[in-house]
């Protein structure tokens, strides 16, 4: 289907001042609403949920940029744009350590306009910002606030240490996850990530990836899906799984049709405490690909880069740990 034409949301003339209202109503039309669909491990086994987010395009090709938290691993992925019908979507570029993911929608409607990904570097602290997403599931609602800190990489939150953060005390709940941090030119400069609550609301500590760090991790570089979620597992917790090495990445979901799914890899089948961790074990635990070993942060961002350069044809190699054995999965690569 030929993707209809798009504009870029326009500008407003030299010198004339947009109220936070004209911005909004001149970039609302990029934004849209994810709905996805999933399955998890828990204490009662494997259960299907739904989740709820947002994004923003930011290419005419379709590219949807969120939160990886909203689309990774989901089985079932569709964006809707203001007024527009649902359109199916699919996860094409992901880094879950910085809480960010690339959808590529299958077709853009008509009216969809394109944000622009602004450079972050020099957002300063106390510069106004606004957020649109669908808290609790309420499209399109409008949120605005300032820069209230900076946070450089793996200092916020060991979940996602290769994300740099703003932080603003724009209203962020459950449904932003994703969508756009506009500065008040209308400009992307970051994608919503997550809160810090003890209500469980929002309480003024929200945090954005910085639109840098997507730009750096994953619109400038070749980092696809590869279709798995895994944790690494070192020290204690290793030798407490048995890992042959001083670490590995532990699988804990495989997303259907993707490459690892037609490699062989198995994610967990259920929860379980080890050395007081609670994570889903069962599953296969990654020693190498591509013959680098897989045992530290470091390297896996060696095998990343190694992946980038993987062409159509070549061999996709990976070692595991399964059932107390060393296995060798083999594979010619077939593309995305």
């Amino acid at each position: 289907m030929a993707l209809a034409l798009l504009f870029a949301a326009p500008a407003p003339a030299q010198g004339q001042e947009e109220s936070l209202g004209e911005t909004y109503r001149r970039v609302n039309s990029s934004v849209v609403v994810i709905r996805a669909r999933g399955q998890e491990v828990t204490d009662d086994g494997l259960v299907n949920f739904k989740e709820i987010g947002s994004g923003v395009l930011i290419s005419a090709d379709g590219k949807v940029a969120t939160a990886a938290h909203v689309v990774q691993q989901k089985e079932d992925i569709t964006v809707e744009f203001l007024g527009e019908d649902e359109v199916p979507a699919r996860v094409y570029a992901s880094e879950q350590w910085a809480d960010i993911s690339i959808l590529q929608l299958s077709v853009v409607p008509r009216g969809a306009t394109v944000a622009k990904l602004a450079d972050s570097e020099p957002v300063l602290i106390g510069d106004p910002v606004f957020l649109v997403g669908a808290p609790y599931g309420l499209s399109y609602s409008l949120s605005q606030g300032v820069i209230s800190a900076r946070w450089a990489p793996d200092t916020v939150t060991k979940e996602f240490p290769l994300a740099e953060f703003f932080q603003t005390d724009a209203v962020m709940n459950t449904g932003n996850s994703g969508g756009p941090m506009f500065n008040r030119a209308g400009e992307v400069i970051g994608i919503v990530s997550h809160n810090i609550s003890k209500s469980g609301g929002s309480e003024g500590l929200g945090f954005a990836v910085t639109s840098n760090t997507v730009r750096r991790l994953l619109v400038e570089r070749n980092r696809r899906f590869w279709g798995f979620d895994a944790v690494l597992v070192a020290g204690d917790l290793a030798r407490a799984l048995n890992v042959p090495q001083a670490g590995g990445f532990l699988v804990k979901h495989v997303a259907k049709d993707s490459v690892a799914d037609r490699l062989g890899l198995r994610g967990g089948i259920r929860v379980a405490t080890v050395e007081g961790q609670r994570i889903v074990v069962g599953g296969d635990i990654l020693l190498a690909i591509q013959g680098i070993t897989m045992a530290s942060a470091g390297d896996r961002a060696r095998v990343l880069r190694e992946l980038e350069g993987l062409k159509v044809g070549d061999d996709l190699r990976v070692k595991i740990f399964r059932d107390g054995e060393i296995v060798e999965l083999t594979q010619k690569f077939t593309g995305f």
